[in-house]
Order: structure tokens, then sequence, then C-alpha cells
């Protein structure tokens, strides 16, 4: 799902490379942003290979309300492990149950996963690479989004059946033992992103990982690339046409929108080298997670997850337009509002 708009990065990168006939400036943000993902991915692949957050999950599908546990399971996995690892933790689970009206309930686990990683600096990929290329206070960073966060959570709460239990699945009993290493190591990992800790320690990390079980190596390339080759389309870009936005609610707007047209890890990456203003850009990508099925790839995971199990896509689809331009319809609206106080 993400092959796409690593190919399309990749074009960009090379067509600008040639065109301006310039190797593209990385500085050592931009790899500081590359490693950190790197390491994100792989601690976040070794827990999932470990069945520790299938254990985790399967516990959140008994008793009563269901659906509501598992849509704010879903949110809250999203601010520590991204949303796109959180939907695949989640959705299979979810699949797997005798849920009525199965279809509203996997949308909205697509939309809590972005709603809830919004609010968190290692949610997703755009906020890895907000909080370092402006060097955001973790405090600051939550703080400024936590309005979009909180009304997209009481929407999920107004939305979600609230019907009773349902019969369990056969979800993981067990899991392997190192999973909670991994969950150790996690933890490590997150406090050096919060500057407690030196970052560089993620090196020592994925020595023990190496030694430990290489599966972790099987981590999504094409995200890296994306990244990787995005840095150096814009920077090609910046050189070229040495564009700036200065108007704050001009940078919120395009990048919601632009969202909506490359989803929402791109648009951060192409308009980041072109405004200061951080704050306005995040809320901007964050509601443009929302909306069409491109804004984000959590939404595709979901779709795509949603489709291997039942052939009849269109009223998914329709439902799935129908909640996401409430979310961004509202995104828009909570902005508008914070802004104006």
């Amino acid at each position: 799902m993400q092959e796409w708009i690593f190919f399309v990065s990749l074009f960009g990168f090379l067509l600008s490379s040639a065109v301006l006939w310039r190797v593209p400036r990385y500085t050592s943000d931009d790899f500081e942003v590359l490693f950190t993902l790197f390491v994100f991915l792989s601690l976040i692949k070794s827990l999932e290979k470990s069945g520790f957050l299938s254990f985790i999950a399967s516990f959140f599908e008994k008793g009563k309300y269901p659906a509501l546990k598992l849509v704010f399971l879903t949110a809250f996995l999203s601010m520590f492990i991204t949303n796109d690892v959180s939907l695949m933790v989640v959705l299979p689970l979810t699949l797997a149950m005798k849920l009525p009206d199965v279809e509203k309930v996997v949308i909205l686990e697509a939309i809590a996963s972005n709603g809830g990683s919004s609010l968190s600096p290692f949610g997703n990929p755009q906020n890895i690479f907000i909080y370092f290329h402006y060097d955001v206070h973790f405090l600051d960073f939550i703080k400024e989004i936590f309005p979009l966060f909180a009304v997209s959570m009481f929407l999920l709460l107004v939305f979600t059946p609230k019907y009773p239990a349902v019969k369990p699945s056969s979800g993981k009993s067990s899991f392997d033992k190192k999973g909670y290493i991994y969950a150790l190591l996690f933890i490590v990992f997150v406090i050096a992103v919060l500057g407690f800790l030196p970052l560089w320690i993620g090196f020592l990390l994925l020595v023990f990982l190496f030694f430990s079980n290489k599966e972790f190596l099987k981590i999504d390339y094409f995200l890296i690339g994306t990244f990787f080759f995005f840095f150096g389309f814009t920077d090609n870009i910046d050189y070229a046409f040495s564009i700036h936005f200065h108007n704050p609610f001009e940078v919120f707007i395009y990048s919601a929108f632009l969202s909506q047209i490359i989803s929402n890890v791109p648009a951060t990456l192409f308009l980041a080298d072109f405004t200061n203003h951080w704050k306005d850009l995040l809320w901007g990508v964050s509601v443009g997670g929302f909306g069409n099925i491109i804004g984000s790839l959590a939404n595709l995971i979901a779709f795509r997850m949603y489709a291997r199990r039942y052939r009849q896509t269109g009223k998914f689809l329709l439902k799935f337009h129908i909640f996401g331009y409430i979310f961004f319809l509202a995104g828009i609206g909570v902005y508008i509002l914070y802004r104006s106080f």
C-alpha cells in the first residue's frame, strides 16, 4: 500500500535532481528522523512477532461492549506503536469476532487509529518527523493537538456501537516471553526520544535485537525510503523556488487538503521545508488523515484487511467516506475555534 508513494517520491527525487543537476542536501535532522523511525519499526516488529501485542489485545474482546473496547484499544495503541501497527494488531481480532455491523466497527477503528496517534509525537511517521524537524518540546506537542484528539474521541464514543457481549474468538492465549524484553526496550527508546536518554542508545537496542531475533529486520523499508527520497525532493524544490508559507491558516488548509490527494505522510514531508508553522502543519496533516481513504495509509490498511475477508466493499467505502468526512469537517471546525481564542 505504501509502494506507490515510495515510487512517486523516488520519481520526484530523480526528476528534480536531473532538472536542477544537483545532489540534494541532507541534514543531521533528516538522518535523526530516519534512524528514529527505523528503531521504532524494529521494536514494533519484534513485539508483533513475539505475539505480545495480540496477547494484550485478546483481553479486550471479553465482557460487555466489545466494539467500544476494540475501537478505543486501537486509539490507545496507536499512541505508542503507530496507527498502522495498531490496526494490524486489532483488526484481525475484530474480523475474527462475530460482531454486528462489523464494517462500521472496522471503519471507526481506522478513524480511531488516526485520532489516537495524533496526540503522540511517535504515534505516526509524520508526527515523528514534525517532532524532530522543528525540535518541539514533548508537552508543547501534546498541548497543541489535544483539542483535536479530545473531539475525535468524543465522536468515536458517540458513533461506536454499544451492543452487549459476543462470543470470544480463539485469539492468542500465550506469547514468547521475549515480548516482555521488547516492551521494556520500547519504553527505553521512548524515554530516549523524549530527551531523557541519548538517542544513540537506539544502536544498542538494535544490536540486542540482531542477536535476539532477526525478524525485526522485516520492517517496512518502503516507508523509510519514502522519507529519504521526499527529504531530497523537497530540498530540491526549496532550492529551485524558495517557497515559504507565512500564513498559518494557509499551512493548515494546504496540508489538510493535500493529505486528501497524496496522504498525510508525504504531505508533511513536502510542506515542512516551506513553513515554520509546525503547529498548523501538525493540525493540517492530522485532520487530513480523516476524510477519504487516501488521507492516511492506516485507512488503506483497514480497507485492504476488510476486503480480504468480505468481497462486498461498496457499502464499506460509502460508510467510510461518510464517517471520514464527518471527522474531517469536525477537525476543521475545531481548528478554527481553537485558533479564534
